[in-house]
């Protein structure tokens, strides 16, 4: 009877035993569990940042961005030619269905369109879940706060001709600066061979004009194609020779449009209207008697790459054109 008892009191020691370590096993699970949430939480609240200045401010904004919105054109291609392609963009301005410009439109393949410059989709933008936002000052200064609280945001000041220093704004932002200043370099290389290259050409007089529909503008210097002549050396002629970025002009004012060399470019937005001026004002006796156009050295150019783009993409096709009329003729 006593060996029986003993038996029954080993067996519960036994059971109590098994039950407490179980206990330890679950409660040590748990202990771990708990480390390792704390551990992701301060792993999360950790996560490595850095300030970016820039026109609405400063912005903490992720050491490495992952997944980037731009609501620029000329952002966009920024970003192209640092590497990084955008879950989000702003449609390029074409005038047709087609998203994107020619000449990104294969690197641009599954970008979420986000609606344009004037009118980003915040709902759009917002679904894609960005760790960053690159807008720009002149055109969203509306929304900033609201594109704020879905990412951090950082803009550029305005667009027209600063397309360098907006360039460099978004690199700093996506932390290749390195990058960047690789970029920049070999464009400043290329410039310096054109204008070894060019020599007594740079006193060229360059005029520039666009037609667009209902309105036809004489560019001047503060405009891409302007600071990219400009930065060459160019002359320009005296009516154009201004530090502004464009006039809207009447027929009367053709004659401002005369210099050694003519460029114009047209802004079709599909409906034929300003092909219908380009060509209205071209056969305008004003235009035929331009001296210019009577030396046979009036030529239009692409739209896209002269103006709408502005960036360094387009900057780079550019000097292509222009190596290709003044450097090998």
């Amino acid at each position: 009877m006593f060996a029986t008892y003993a038996r029954k009191k080993r067996n519960m020691f036994t059971f109590l035993a098994m039950l407490l370590a179980f206990a330890v096993f679950v409660a040590g699970c748990g202990s771990q569990q708990t480390v390792s949430e704390k551990g992701g939480e301060e792993t999360k609240k950790e996560e490595a940042t850095r300030t970016v200045k820039h026109a609405m401010g400063e912005t903490k904004v992720p050491e490495h961005p992952q997944k980037v919105v731009i609501l620029t054109n000329e952002g966009t291609e920024a970003l192209l030619a640092l590497g990084v392609k955008p879950v989000g963009a702003v449609k390029s301005w074409t005038g047709t269905d087609e998203p994107f410009y020619k000449h990104i439109a294969k690197d641009m393949e599954g970008v979420t369109v986000v609606g344009d410059e004037h009118q980003p989709n915040l709902e759009k933008i917002a679904a894609l879940k960005p760790d960053l936002i690159l807008g720009n000052k002149m055109r969203q200064e509306k929304i900033y706060q609201q594109l704020s609280a879905i990412a951090p945001t950082v803009f550029s000041e305005e667009l027209r001709g600063a397309w360098k220093d907006n360039f460099k704004l978004y690199a700093e932002a996506l932390n290749k600066k390195a990058e960047g200043d690789k970029l920049l370099a070999d464009w400043d290389k290329r410039i310096a061979d054109f204008k070894q290259k060019a020599g007594d050409k740079l006193s060229t007089k360059v005029s520039v004009v666009r037609f667009m529909t209902g309105k036809t503008r004489i560019y001047y210097k503060d405009t891409f194609s302007g600071i990219i002549l400009n930065e060459i050396g160019f002359a320009r002629p005296a009516a154009q020779d201004k530090d502004e970025f464009a006039d809207e002009v009447t027929k009367e004012r053709i004659p401002e449009m005369d210099g050694d060399i003519l460029f114009y470019f047209t802004y079709e937005t599909g409906d034929g209207q300003a092909s219908q001026a380009e060509k209205e004002w071209t056969n305008d006796p004003l235009w035929k008697n331009l001296s210019v156009v009577k030396k046979g050295q009036a030529h239009k150019v692409d739209d896209v790459i002269w103006n709408t783009a502005g960036g360094i993409k387009a900057a780079n096709l550019m000097l292509d054109d222009l190596e290709k009329y003044f450097l090998k003729q």
